[in-house]
């Protein structure tokens, strides 16, 4: 079994998945910013600085089926309530290689970062660089166990044409490694879109931020 946080995201980015017997592991984050749990195929891993005793403790008090502890409600509400982070949602987490030559449409790249999706993305990332295309804009950062990150956002105007899957499958001509996706999910257009350009569906992931 891996021993940090990036060794399971690489393994995982392979398509080696820590094993399937009910476990949960527990490592440091890799930053102070990110803490958390990754869920995988009958096995858990939980991120986080604070003491192993009380993860398993507070996952031994959940009154559920082990293999689904790490992501139970009351499980979460206890690690926020620990560390003082906060959380939005349960992501599906998917990821895909990177593709060889340019994107197949036409991105200018953005210098001012205003754009609120770009603005997100800074709180959750680092070294975020984005693209507009016409109607779309692409965002790649570093985040979790410092992986490479996707994020889009398709205006309404031009949605339902394909958009979305175009963008999505630029990040990967864009990248030099794996790109990440966590999408919520019940958003079932970006699903569709991420995984129409390729990207391969892994796990879930629930993401404590600090901010």
């Amino acid at each position: 079994m891996p021993g940090t946080l990036r060794d399971i995201l690489d393994a995982a980015a392979r398509g080696v998945f820590p094993p399937p017997d009910g476990g949960t592991t527990v490592v440091r984050q890799h930053s102070p910013r990110d803490a958390g749990v990754l869920a995988f195929t009958a096995h858990s891993v939980v991120f986080t600085d604070e003491d192993e005793g009380w993860v398993r403790a507070a996952l031994k008090a959940v009154d559920c089926d082990a293999l689904a502890a790490a992501v139970n409600p009351r499980f979460l509400a206890a690690f926020m309530e620990r560390t003082g982070r906060s959380h939005d949602t349960i992501d599906l987490l998917s990821v895909a290689a990177p593709l060889p030559g340019p994107p197949d449409l036409a991105l200018t790249e953005l210098v001012g970062l205003g754009h609120p999706r770009v603005a997100g993305s800074r709180r959750r990332r680092d070294g975020v660089r984005a693209w507009a295309a016409d109607g779309g804009v692409l965002v790649l950062g570093y985040g979790i166990g410092g992986r490479l990150e996707v994020a889009v956002e398709v205006d309404e105007g031009v949605r339902h044409r394909g958009l979305g899957r175009t963008l999505a499958s630029a990040a990967r001509h864009l990248a030099d490694e794996p790109v990440w996706a966590q999408v919520a999910t019940g958003n079932a257009r970006s699903l569709r879109a991420f995984q129409a350009a390729g990207y391969r569906p892994v796990g879930a992931e629930a993401l404590l931020s600090a901010y």
